[in-house]
């Protein structure tokens, strides 16, 4: 019986091998799009002056590397007619600027011109408050995971909006939240990472972004479709999310991303 078991399993084997077959997925393709990603950050204790805009194109799905759109014409524009341009370094699709001025709720306006298609969007820097102190506790459900908690004071004369960004050695990625003051308006605020990977002696950079209740939104989407600070199993289906960006030639060819200026505070903190 036992021998019989034995060429039963191989049997069995032998049909599971032989039975693999390569399967061509076909895939609809699209025309590409074009991909802005021009978020303005100026630090707190910097100039702000250098800055860089980043063109790319949406490509095929088992493209390894991400399409540069080259050739483009990049600017940004203030309330008094001040022409910031940004120049491609290269081919790199990087366009770069180094003599941006950025001025608290100050309007900026950028135009994008791109293969016959102009693109052009207005926004704001939003302002951020200070991070005030940083305290390392434990925390989670068994109370030996290291929680990291950011305090800083919230402007109560206004609504505002946040996000969080946290950069970790164990992640390839930045982990990104939003949150907002409705409920804690003029109150000392904070922002919280509790992780069980977190350990002594490694460097967690945070940065605090003050943004636009519209971004916050756009952001929140995009978040809970990537899973964000949670990175939970339970994520909504990847979908198309639009952002502020309109092409004036063509309102229906919109592209992709999001134009937008923060302030940002960033700490750097050794974990203890």
């Amino acid at each position: 019986m036992k021998k019989l078991a034995i060429y039963f399993l191989l049997f069995l084997s032998f049909i599971t091998v032989s039975c693999e077959e390569v399967v061509d997925v076909d895939l609809n393709k699209s025309e590409p799009k074009l991909v802005i990603d021009a978020s303005i950050k100026w630090e707190k204790g910097t100039s702000g002056n250098e800055q860089v805009i980043r063109l790319t194109t949406t490509g095929d799905y088992f493209n390894a590397t991400v399409p540069a759109a080259n050739g483009a014409i990049v600017t940004i524009t203030d309330s008094n007619a001040i022409v910031y341009n940004f120049i491609e370094d290269g081919t790199t699709g990087n366009y770069k600027c180094i003599n941006f001025n950025p001025v608290l709720n100050e309007n900026y306006t950028l135009s994008v011109s791109y293969n016959g298609q102009t693109y052009t969007s207005t926004d704001k820097l939003y302002p951020v408050p200070t991070i005030t102190t940083i305290e390392q506790n434990l925390g989670g459900f068994t109370g030996d995971e290291i929680e990291l908690k950011f305090n800083f004071q919230d402007n109560g004369s206004e609504e505002n909006y946040y996000l969080e960004e946290y950069k970790v050695p164990f992640r390839p990625f930045p982990l990104l939240g939003v949150f907002n003051d409705e409920f804690t308006n003029g109150n000392e605020m904070f922002s919280l990472i509790i992780d069980e990977d977190l350990a002594a002696g490694q460097n967690i950079n945070f940065t605090l972004h003050g943004i636009s209740e519209r971004y916050h939104n756009y952001m929140n989407i995009l978040i809970g479709i990537s899973g964000g600070l949670s990175n939970g199993p339970f994520s909504t289906p990847p979908a198309t999310v639009k952002g502020n960006i309109i092409n004036q030639t063509n309102v229906s060819d919109y592209p992709l991303g999001y134009f937008r200026l923060s302030e940002v505070d960033v700490r750097n903190y050794t974990v203890q």
